[in-house]
């Protein structure tokens, strides 16, 4: 599914990732890249010198004073019930199809780290698949003495149609961290090529942030740290990603690569990819100038180099015949007289675009309720995925039919929740996969044919392939939208999770007979979506206790596309932070809960809206939990990935930092005799998108002020993600949920 917005890079978003341990290729030196001088006094600046033994010191001394005062009984249980819920054997094996192969990544307790494996199709209906392990990650870290942790690969698709498919670019991050390795292996003979003795030179790519990729059996586009050149230039941006790309042939040097694209050491990354439809072989460049800004370059087969015009904040992409333009920002042709809208999706044939022509078909234009989520092409059809007022609604078009391709709804699926879905295979069929869940429904996949709806528009033609298993009980609980509304009079969408018996109404408010312990969670960043997911953890941990649950779905977002975005970006960030106090205000006014027994909750962008909810209002609540967060905004452009979100946040080097972002610093903005709520801080030591000093530091301010109950626990691997395997990520959610019903339920076990 292509998803907007798309980023090869990593925002400072908590879903996506885990760390390593600080070898070659990592810095986590914490050190200034940009030659700024900060002269801010900052007593705690020592804590940023990741791997120092005093600073490692100190956070073996915060794990055990927090693990003392929540690891109990209580705890266990907990952390039991979760990791049951992580290992269950009967989890959806969500796979990818290459070939006659379908392909799964599988962790549980007995492989923690995980099985790269394969079935076919009639063997993965079954409900017990017969799986054909590729790779086991457990064995290669005790073959190898490592700490791998899985990032993904990539199959060569056979030169001919229906050939096998005979080789793989395999990633993988020591502990989880966004650097990573990548390795060449032989899916047909099950080992490494390269690193045996059978003589084939393989495609082995050294620890850095960057990748490769396929462009035939015997070449491959890499991009990732070269090292300095002998005139003094690094290969790498000053945010620390890929700015030179290379075609690396079979048997050569990587050093000896052909450089093919250069950015700018100011610019933020790029890449390379080539396209394998058949009958439209074409390789790309994907350049990155900031995080909203990128241009997309076709490389002809002569050498020369075709830019994509199109506006730099609109993200381009290439199918087949067809060119598609998604845009951020409203866009006027002028020789055509044609004005279009921000987050309108358009399409133009390709070849007549490279000829001059600007004759765009709108596909979509936004409105008030409904926005762009994404778009997945299948051989004859592409799928919008609309998003209505936080609710999926899918559209089937058919390309070049009508002045509009033809859209017509695919009706028949559930009106809220999340549905996602995935072409089979774009090449050969109009199948596809639906994924369908929401807060309290265990997730179902689904396979159908478009083809054979195309009549009816009705999903009933869709086939249950896998159930996932239910967790915890739901009668009684129920989900319900509400909408609050923000200081500048904007409607907030966020979803009311409600736990059995919370739905009696004895005040008037349509709320529940009493307030009951509440936890709030946010994010409000980078135009990233929070749509209903089966909550598998909460529903165990938290609403069988019976608290309330509750995700807001405020500015800086994506769920009303660009524009919801950019009214919370860079000066304007604080409306997010208003809008995430106006739904907690909302649960208040509703009877929903009390400020003291409302808690919030989010992480990395999430924990930078927990650190500004914490210095701004702390009276609206009583408990916090921040997670791998920015909180010093004067120095995050320094440290590890940080500068390359300036656009999002804004430059601490120019006026930005006195016209809005020292409001904005929760490491800045802590002030001597507040009575602020209770915390808990967790991070990663090996966290190398979003530096552990941030929670460091605002830890040891904070302690320093005499805030007595705060805490902090740091996982000593697992990347930003936080854990690199099942038990770590028990681990953590435990200590969050028992820290959380400590402080807002009635009856805490400890004080």
């Amino acid at each position: 599914m292509f998803h907007f917005p798309l980023h090869r890079y990593q925002s400072a978003d908590s879903a996506s990732g885990e760390t390593g341990d600080g070898r070659t290729g990592i810095d986590h030196s914490g050190v200034d890249h940009t030659g700024v001088d900060h002269t801010d006094s900052d007593p705690h600046r020592w804590l940023e010198a990741v791997d120092s033994a005093e600073a490692l010191a100190w956070v073996e001394a915060q794990n055990r004073r927090t693990l003392e005062r929540f690891e109990n009984a209580e705890f266990e249980s907990l952390e039991s019930g979760l990791r049951e819920i992580l290992d269950a054997d009967d989890r959806i094996p969500f796979v990818v199809k290459r070939g006659e192969h379908y392909y799964n990544f599988w962790q549980d307790a007995e492989h923690p780290r995980g099985l790269w494996r394969r079935t076919t199709w009639e063997s993965y209906r079954q409900p017990r698949p017969e799986w054909d392990v590729l790779i086991d990650v457990d064995a290669l870290n005790t073959a190898e003495g490592e700490n791998w942790v899985w990032h993904g690969a990539s199959c060569l698709e056979p030169a001919q149609p229906g050939g096998p498919w005979e080789r793989a670019l395999v990633s993988l991050s020591r502990g989880g961290a966004d650097a990573d390795v990548t390795r060449e292996f032989d899916l047909i003979r099950r080992r490494w090529v390269g690193r045996d003795d059978h003589g084939e030179a393989g495609f082995e790519r050294p620890e850095a942030k960057g990748g490769m990729s396929w462009i035939d059996r015997d070449t491959v586009f890499v991009y990732t740290d070269f090292g300095t050149s002998s005139s003094g230039e690094s290969a790498l941006t000053s945010s620390g990603y890929p700015r030179l790309v290379k075609r690396w042939r079979r048997g050569e040097p990587m050093a000896a690569a052909e450089t093919i694209f250069e950015a700018a050491e100011q610019d933020l990354m790029a890449l390379a990819f080539h396209d394998s439809s058949r009958g439209f072989e074409r390789d790309f460049i994907h350049h990155a100038l900031a995080f909203y800004e990128q241009r997309l370059i076709e490389l002809m087969p002569d050498g020369e180099a075709f830019p994509i015009e199109v506006p730099l904040s609109a993200q381009a992409v290439v199918h087949r015949e067809w060119l598609l333009v998604h845009l951020r920002d409203d866009w006027r042709i002028e020789e055509n007289d044609l004005n279009f809208q921000s987050g309108a999706l358009l399409a133009i044939d390709y070849e007549s675009f490279k000829r001059g022509g600007r004759d765009f078909t709108t596909l979509f234009t936004p409105d008030a309720h409904r926005s762009l989520e994404g778009f997945e092409w299948t051989r004859h059809y592409l799928v919008l995925d609309i998003l209505e007022d936080v609710k999926h609604r899918l559209q089937v078009l058919t390309p070049g039919q009508g002045a509009d391709w033809s859209p017509r709804p695919l009706d028949g699926l559930p009106a809220t929740g999340e549905i996602g879905i995935a072409a089979v295979d774009d090449e050969e069929s109009d199948e596809v996969f639906l994924i369908v869940t929401d807060y309290l429904t265990p997730t179902s996949l689904l396979k159908m044919d478009l083809a054979q709806t195309q009549s009816t528009g009705k999903a009933r033609a869709a086939e249950t392939i896998k159930r996932a298993p239910g967790f915890f009980e739901t009668d009684g609980m129920q989900v319900t939208q509400r909408f609050a509304t923000s200081l500048d009079g904007t409607s907030i969408p966020y979803f009311l999770v409600l736990p059995a018996g919370g739905e009696g109404s004895t005040n008037g408010n349509d709320g529940p007979a009493a307030p009951m312990p509440t936890l709030l969670y946010g994010y409000g960043g980078f135009e990233i979506s929070l749509t209903p997911h089966y909550i598998a953890g909460a529903g165990r941990s938290w609403l069988s206790r019976g608290g309330a649950y509750v995700v807001a779905n405020i500015r800086g977002g994506g769920e009303y596309g660009p524009r919801w975005h950019r009214a919370a970006l860079q000066g304007e960030r604080h409306k997010a932070f208003e809008d995430f106090a106006a739904v907690a205000q909302d649960l208040v006014a509703t009877g929903i809960t009390t400020p003291a027994q409302l808690g919030i909750q989010g992480g990395s962008n999430g924990g930078l809206l927990v650190g500004n909810m914490i210095t701004r209002y702390p009276d609206l609540f009583a408990a916090a939990v921040c997670e791998v967060p920015l909180l010093d905004m004067q120095r995050y452009h320094q440290l590890l990935a940080g500068a390359s979100w300036m656009a999002e946040y804004g430059d601490p080097d120019s006026a930005d930092w006195d016209d809005f972002l020292k409001e904005s610093s929760p490491y800045h903005n802590l002030r001597e005799g507040v009575d602020y709520p209770a915390v808990l801080f967790t991070t990663s030591t090996r966290d190398d998108r979003v530096h552990p000093g941030h929670a460091r530091k605002m830890m040891a301010k904070m302690a320093a002020m005499g805030a007595n109950d705060v805490h902090y626990f740091e996982n000593t691997e697992g990347g930003h993600g936080g854990a690199a395997d099942n038990a770590q990520r028990a681990k953590l959610s435990a200590l969050a949920w028992r820290f959380l019903w400590d402080r807002l339920s009635d009856s805490p076990s400890v004080r």
